[in-house]
């Protein structure tokens, strides 16, 4: 014989989970062509991939998969070495 809940548990237990949020996989920009290239030098384009705080943007936000985001990492924390990238930006 089974016993039956009463309340709030009683809701719970026959509430049917569903995704909050849906989204879309992105795609790999580097592997999708193959022309672009990750350098430390071109520090415009790794600008993209950093916030204004000067954090590298994470994977599942840029859409890297997880080698090119290792490599762009890389290449950021070469050109803040260089200083062609600041390390923190300076807000006005």
């Amino acid at each position: 014989m089974r016993i039956m809940k009463r309340g709030k548990d009683a809701k719970k237990k026959f509430k049917k989970k569903t995704p909050r949020f849906l989204f879309k996989k992105k795609k790999c920009r580097f592997c999708g062509d193959k022309a672009l290239e990750i350098s430390y030098l071109n520090h415009l384009f790794l600008r993209k991939f950093t916030t204004e705080r000067g954090k590298i943007v994470p994977s599942r936000v840029s859409g890297n998969c997880a080698k090119h985001q290792r490599r762009m990492a890389k290449e950021i924390k070469r050109a803040r070495q260089m200083a062609l990238i600041p390390y923190v930006y300076v807000g006005t």
